[in-house]
């Protein structure tokens, strides 16, 4: 006999254990559950014991207007219950035509952690296996523990304000910069006035262990893009065959002596013994059209199992709805506050925001969302494990279905999810968002680093495309993390040539001064095409891809493009190459006597040779700049990077066959007199790396980190002239045609909000009023305010749309003016109201004085509790209140404002007036909203 348990039994058990291991202990205990959160705010008000009703548990994705009874019309309902809140004016955002601003939306499949940390899941969940969580500490935890008496300084806290405690930051909220740095300005005083023996250890300990992480991050970002490298290219050969000699060996390791050209071995029976091709294996002795049928549909086979098998990964395993932590907010959901279904009366309506895209962590290239985290934006889970676990294998089998995309650009993800899987082993860094980041800029590197073997490129695209802060002492260490990839990578030898890239080209011959107007002209191509791809991509994914079945059915979508580019890759060889080989061939330089021609792009016999290679090389164009364009943002990892530069890499060729045929056409012309009847003074290698250079600058708009990035792939500075001349003139041409990027575009798409810094506003007719809001939500110290009228304030503030912010608090002045005594984070209050949700109507105090509470260790962060929390009274949150919040007055230029958020990195600003008496507040996604309202009137 099995022995049962009553549903009413386990819910009541599973409760009592999340009451027993989940109750904070104060304002600096770790987070709890969320499904407790919500169900501690769920509660307020109601009789504390729950009914035996399955469908009255709340779970993390209920609505709490949804946990409402069904009670007759106008009486109070005690359980679970929000009031019907009035109907206010429309708000900010609705009366000045701003769009509306996305909140995070967890669909009804989306999991939710269980009622106790310490069930275990009785059947496998595709799910359960990455819900596994290391304890989590306050975010604002005491530092002092263990300090020796003799290591107090007194003066520690001399001049610094009072800032607040803050809890762990929500997904798809912003950062506190000014509050990390407070936070760790005081943890360095502190740290640096220890002088025992014991404080001078961690002293010096603690200005290594920057140096150790960027050590072990640039070593384990090589290592992961070794092992990327080895399996993209057996992918990628195992569609033409297999080697006889073991079956785990890619061709060029299989047949080593012929290893240049190893694209078309499966179709180059005779080129090595050991290599067997499908249509040999498959087909022995048959025709030679049902051999070339079989080859082809065997390629075509494990094309499209690739990208499947890709794209399944990266849906199933790293939809944003399926990353709930318990750094979370308890209460971010759009449909906080509506209705229950069948109710006899519903509420009033509420504007609610517009539900956020559901994003797919692992697909694209990763570098627009880096931009946005490190801007301080907060994605949980993007960085996590599952997600570099699935970008890995997923980028080894997308670029080797033959797909037009390349794997460089998401090496920056995958060595940013090493750098936060990393630092977050470090208390250091794991406590504070804004330290955090530095670590990621120099994982950055470190990721361009090995997806180029460009050690200095990657430290100046980390500074120039992806890093919003980026100090000296960053860079230093951007540049050792990006030194150590390098130097791994070099020794484990990924491709057997001993080259960091398998383009990485020499050429030993100099430039000529009438070469710089075909330069010149491969510049302007570059920037019409990189503008023109950037807009036509944006309208295919924003009008196609976002507004047909192709939105619903992501895997169809992956299947169909994978087999148009199967089909259109027979075309000639040039189309049917991987993109990497593609580059390399046409980098390459034709060596007299040399028996490699490159795939036929050496040309022989300019009279005979050039035109059929240049329209074959035209028409691989063509294809793959049509393909890239509805290729770029299909759901599975792919970079941009590799088929933009193959596209301006076969122009730049096209224009360099163009300049040796005239010039062997025309030898003694004296456009020619330099080369002095050399025929071979022309390489048409120099012109693709050149063409390559401007479109990718025009594409993503890179311009310094870029030119060196050609320069080491080269190992030279001979052509530093041509490729500077190219790319600026292509980052020109493109800006005037599209004034954003790529990058830009995909950010505009996925709803981030990215405060671009280097963009210049005209604000010339704008003033502060028009930017603020005097709509905020707001608490007042002489009200009686009380758990519940707080609760339904929060709810208020959530289904608003301001979840990201929180509430200024006011005291009234004798003259009717309301004075600002600080401001607190929605965050914030729902840790503190879940902590005191028992008592629905006790007051709460927000105390307008510094407090001290026991032993101050430092009243700008966390730790002024110092283990001092238990003494403090639950029911005044002044402790989580920031008593210095920014202002500025209502007459202060918008430029000021501007610098506020992008300078000091701030996610409001309160704005007052002449005397001092509060107006209103900007909040960062309002001034992103008023800064697009801006481009759009200018545009």
């Amino acid at each position: 006999m099995v022995p049962t348990t009553s549903p009413e039994r386990t819910r009541s058990s599973s409760l009592a254990a999340t009451s027993s291991t989940e109750v904070p202990s104060g304002p600096l205990s770790g987070p709890s559950n969320t499904t407790w959160r919500r169900q501690r705010l769920l509660h307020i008000g109601s009789v504390p014991a729950l009914t035996a009703d399955p469908e009255s548990t709340a779970s993390e994705t209920t609505p709490i207007a949804r946990g409402r009874p069904r009670v007759p019309m106008g009486t109070q309902s005690s359980y679970g219950t929000l009031p019907h809140l009035p109907v206010k004016r429309p708000n900010f955002r609705t009366r000045h035509g701003l769009p509306a601003l996305p909140s995070l939306h967890l669909s009804g499949r989306a999991p939710s952690l269980p009622n106790t940390p310490t069930t275990r899941a009785t059947a496998f969940d595709r799910t359960s296996i990455f819900r596994t969580q290391r304890p989590i500490s306050a975010y604002d935890a005491p530092s002092d523990m263990g300090r020796k008496p003799g290591d107090q300084d007194p003066n520690a806290d001399t001049g610094v304000e009072a800032n607040g405690i803050r809890v762990w930051y929500s997904s798809f909220t912003s950062i506190d910069w000014l509050h990390d740095a407070i936070k760790d300005s005081t943890r360095m005083y502190r740290l640096r006035h220890r002088k025992s023996v014991r404080g001078r250890a961690c002293n010096a300990a603690d200005r290594t262990v920057g140096w150790v992480i960027v050590t072990i991050v640039g070593f384990l970002t090589a290592v992961t893009a070794f092992l990327i490298a080895r399996s993209e290219q057996w992918l990628f050969d195992i569609k033409g065959g297999y080697c006889g000699t073991g079956w785990w060996k890619a061709h060029r390791f299989c047949c080593p002596s012929i290893s240049e050209d190893r694209a078309f071995a499966y179709r180059a029976s005779g080129a090595c013994n050991a290599w067997v091709p499908w249509e040999e294996a498959l087909s022995k002795g048959g025709t030679e059209i049902s051999r070339s049928l079989i080859g082809h549909s065997a390629y075509a086979f494990f094309a499209l199992l690739l990208a499947f098998v890709s794209s399944i990964l990266t849906i199933y395993l790293t939809a944003s709805t399926s990353f709930v932590t318990r750094k979370d907010s308890g209460v971010l959901s759009p449909d906080f506050d509506t209705p229950t279904e069948g109710a006899k009366a519903p509420a009033p309506p509420v504007e609610h925001p517009a539900r956020r895209k559901v994003m797919y962590y692992a697909a694209g290239s990763g570098i627009p969302e880096i931009k946005t985290i490190l801007s301080g934006f907060v994605i949980h889970g993007y960085l996590g494990g599952r997600t570099l676990f699935t970008k890995s294998v997923g980028l080894a089998l997308s670029v080797a279905s033959g797909l037009s995309l390349g794997k460089e650009g998401p090496f920056v993800h995958i060595a940013s999810c090493i750098g936060n899987i990393v630092s977050r082993y470090f208390a250091k860094y794991e406590s504070n968002e804004g330290k955090r980041r530095e670590i990621l800029s120099a994982a950055s590197a470190a990721g361009v680093a090995v997806a180029f073997g460009a050690p200095i490129g990657g430290v100046l695209f980390s500074l120039e495309e992806v890093s919003y802060f980026f100090p000296p002492k960053v860079m230093w260490r951007s540049f050792f993390c990006a030194m150590v990839a390098a130097v791994v990578l070099r020794f484990l030898d990924p491709f057997g040539t001993g080259k960091l890239v398998l383009f990485q080209v020499t050429y030993d011959k100099d430039w000529h001064a009438y070469e710089l107007v075909p330069f010149l002209l491969l510049g302007v191509f570059g920037g019409v095409y990189g503008a023109y791809f950037s807009k036509l991509n944006y309208r295919w994914s924003r009008d196609v891809r976002g507004k047909t079945w192709l939105k619903t059915h992501p895997i169809a979508e992956v299947l169909l493009i994978t087999a148009i580019t199967t089909v259109l890759g027979f075309t000639n060889d040039y189309t049917l190459m991987g993109g990497t080989e593609l580059v390399y061939n046409l980098f390459a330089e034709c060596l007299p006597g040399s028996p490699d021609t490159h795939a036929g792009l050496c040309v022989l016999d300019p009279g005979k040779q050039t035109l059929p290679v240049m329209r074959m090389i035209g028409i691989a164009l063509i294809i793959r700049a049509a393909l890239t364009i509805v290729t770029f943002g299909i759901k599975l990892p792919a970079g941009i990077f590799i088929p933009t530069l193959g596209v301006g890499a076969c122009a730049g060729r096209i224009v360099g066959l163009a300049v040796q045929y005239a010039q062997w056409r025309w030898p003694r012309s004296s456009m020619f007199a330099s080369c002095r009847g050399d025929l071979s003074c022309v390489i048409p290698g120099l012109y693709a790396m050149v063409g390559a250079a401007a479109t990718l600058s025009g594409v993503t708009r890179g311009t310094i980190s870029l030119a060196v990035i050609m320069f080491e792939l080269t190992d030279t500075l001979t052509y530093a002239v041509p490729v500077m001349l190219s790319v600026l003139v292509a980052k020109t041409v493109a800006d005037a045609l599209e004034p954003k990027g790529i990058y830009e575009l995909v950010i505009d798409l996925a709803q981030l909000p990215y405060l671009n810094a280097k963009h210049q506003h005209i604000w010339a007719g704008h003033f502060i009023s028009g930017a603020m809001d005097r709509d905020v939500a707001t608490i007042h110290v002489e009200r009686g305010n009380t758990v519940r009228t707080l609760r339904d304030q929060l709810a208020r503030l959530v289904a608003s749309g301001y979840a990201d912010t929180g509430f200024p608090i006011l005291r009234g002045d004798e003259d009717g003016g309301s004075r600002m005594v600080g401001f607190i984070g929605a965050n914030e209050l729902e840790h503190a109201l879940s902590i005191v949700a028992e008592e629905a109507d006790h007051p709460i105090l927000f105390q307008p004085r510094r407090q001290h509470y026991g032993t101050i260790s430092s009243p700008s962060i966390s730790s002024l509790w110092d283990g001092q929390e238990q003494s403090a009274d639950p029911f005044d949150f002044s402790v989580y209140m920031d008593k210095a919040p920014l202002t500025v007055n209502i007459n202060s230029p918008l430029e000021l404002v501007q610098q506020f958020f992008v300078k000091l990195g701030a996610r409001y600003v309160v704005v007052t007036d002449a005397d001092g008496y509060y107006e209103g507040m900007i909040d960062k996604n309002g001034w992103l909203a008023f800064l697009n309202q801006l481009e759009t009137k200018a545009s």
